[in-house]
């Protein structure tokens, strides 16, 4: 991952700083390593930011921004990467959630017909809380740990493939005569 493309797509430091809600961490965002581009940090962020994707409360952004602060890696990738469940995927993660929460507490998935209302979150939620949140978690932990080695695996190789790059238009820049 090439840190001058993570920061074109990024906003600054400054930008994030200013707003009036992250106003309200005070001091706890001159942590430096919150604003690091590199392997790890991102790494640790896509990891936070995919945990707290999973989780099923309309407040991610916050918690993966809290993750962050308390884990020490790069806040706004961390927060960018809980869109991964937008209102567009919400529905199918937390179906999934519920399905892969049913088969590990090893019952059968109950036919329940969805319905946007407070009432159906009341009387049909208790129906299903348990294994949607084992769900919910087991995936969470499932996908952070594949984003985080999925971005190491990249990063190293895009580090090598620039070595190797660099090598040869060294060595070319060696051979031309002057």
């Amino acid at each position: 991952m090439p840190r001058r493309n993570l920061k074109q797509l990024l906003p600054s430091q400054r930008k994030i700083r200013s707003g009036r809600t992250v106003r309200l961490f005070g001091g706890v965002l001159n942590n430096p390593n919150l604003w690091h581009l590199n392997r790890h940090s991102v790494a640790l962020a896509v990891a936070v930011g995919l945990f707290a994707a999973f989780i099923p409360v309309p407040v991610q952004m916050i918690l993966a921004a809290a993750g962050a602060i308390v884990v020490g890696c790069n806040l706004p990738v961390s927060v960018v990467v809980v869109w991964v469940s937008n209102p567009v995927t919400m529905a199918p993660l937390l179906f999934a959630a519920y399905k892969f929460g049913v088969w590990l507490i090893g019952g059968s998935p109950k036919s329940i017909q969805f319905e946007m209302s407070v009432d159906w979150m009341v009387t049909k939620l208790v129906d299903v809380w348990q294994p949607l949140l084992l769900g919910c978690f087991s995936l969470g932990l499932a996908t952070a740990l594949v984003g985080y080695i999925t971005v190491q695996i990249v990063w190293r190789i895009h580090v090598i493939y620039s070595w190797k790059g660099r090598r040869i238009r060294r060595a070319s820049e060696r051979q031309l005569p002057r």
